[in-house]
Formats: C-alpha cells, structure tokens, sequence
C-alpha cells in the first residue's frame, strides 16, 4: 500500500534538473510551507563541500525546503531529523532484517556501507535538506574519496526495489512527524532516538577537519549535535567534520 503523503506538505516532482537544493533554492521565495522538491534526474548535483553526487537512473535524489527556519543552530540540528527519516523510510521498504545505522554528521549506512547522505544548506528564507540515496546503484569505489566507506546499493543489500519516486512517499511520511516532534519537544528526544542508531558508538573513529584530524572514543552527541570524542587528552567536542572508521 503506498503510504499517505503528510499533511502540510508540498510537493513539486521534475523530470530533470540541475540539482534539487539548486532549484529548491530557486523556488524558496514561492513557497509558503514546506515542500519537497523531487527530481527523476540531476544533472548537476552535489555533496557535502562541493564534492560531486553522482545520481545513477534508479536513485533517489530530492530536497525539503523548510520555510522560515532561519536559527543556525536549528537549521544545523536538522541533519539528525533527516537521518532518522531516512531510517525509518528505508527500514519500511527494505524490513527489519536491514543493518541500518546512522553515521554522524549526515550519513545513513546499510551492512556497514554509505547508502544514503545529506547535505543542508541555509537559505534567508530558511533551510534546504537535500537527500540523496542509491536506491538502485551504488557509485564505484573509485567515485569516492580515499578511506571513505564503500558505497551500496538497497537493490544489492536487501532486494528492495522501488522507483525513486515511490521512495520519496515513504521518506516524506516518515520526515514530519520526527520534524513535528522537534517542533515540540526540542533537540533532546531526537539527540536520544538518533544515538540509539548511531554506528561506531563507543568505538574508536577519527573526525577529520579542515586544520587536524583527532582520533578517540566515540562517547556521544551532546546537547547542539557535537561530535564528542574520548581522546588521551580528554574530552573534545567536535562541531563539524568528516568521520572515519579505523
């Protein structure tokens, strides 16, 4: 049964695009609620500083735009709303026996493998989340940078098989209500669902900036959504960087 699209949600489905955050950003100042912006194909679209994503035929790429959500440390804090959303849709799709986990900042992985990321970025008409996942076809190894996780695919991992634009259905019913609980409750309950998912927990990682890297325990995710390592040095809270497994 396909699932029920979320009430107060919007909702603009294209054939082809540059890159869903691009034309989400395009429409910002039209759009009075939040809408989902979904693209069959990106011809153009990106990661998380400027690197590429590549969106094979079959893939899931798409871009909430969340009107009016102008606090940095708000916006920032999304990323955690998304990744549980992104959970629930794929546990949905692929059944309990999926190996899902959740890596911080902004990763969702399967069996151990990237399969899905996002990327935000703040408009001053609010915020964009784009989201991409390999649905169908996971980008080669070569494609990704050195020491990153090995790309999947959900087809290959699970035999889940839907269009890309099925998914979006079951990523948008699964958005609103983490999204509704943040809106009530805050960050705490989201911080406490999002950890008990997290990947690596307790384990040793490094988090790479763009000055140093730092290798320690990962303790946990504090009250703004740091990344806190237990390191020979003590305590240190992480704001921003990439992570990897040892």
């Amino acid at each position: 049964m396909n699932p029920i699209w979320p009430q107060g949600y919007g909702q603009r489905v294209l054939q082809s695009v540059d890159s869903t955050n691009t034309e989400a950003t395009r429409l910002a100042g039209e759009l009075a609620g939040p809408t989902w912006v979904f693209a069959h194909e990106q011809t153009s679209a990106r990661g998380r500083r400027g690197r590429g994503w590549t969106q094979p035929k079959g893939n899931f790429g798409a871009s909430l735009f969340l009107p009016n959500l102008t606090d940095p440390a708000a916006m920032s804090l999304r990323s955690f709303t998304a990744s549980l959303a992104l959970y629930d849709a794929l546990r949905k799709v692929a059944g309990p026996e999926a190996r899902l986990s959740l890596k911080w900042p902004n990763d969702v992985l399967l069996s151990g493998g990237k399969l899905a990321g996002i990327l935000l970025e703040s408009l001053p008409a609010g915020l964009v989340i784009g989201i991409g996942v390999n649905l169908a076809e996971a980008p080669k190894a070569a494609d990704v940078e050195e020491g990153a996780l090995k790309p999947v695919a959900l087809k290959a991992e699970t035999g889940a098989d839907l269009t890309p634009q099925d998914f979006l259905g079951y990523l948008a019913q699964a958005y609103a209500p983490w999204e509704a609980q943040f809106a009530q409750y805050g960050f705490a309950p989201i911080r406490e669902a999002w950890l008990a998912r997290a990947a690596k927990l307790g384990e040793p990682i490094r988090a790479r900036t763009m000055r140093d890297e730092t290798h320690g325990v990962f303790e946990t995710v504090d009250e703004v959504g740091h990344l806190v390592l237990s390191t020979p040095k003590g305590r240190v809270a992480i704001p921003a960087a990439d992570v990897f497994f040892n």
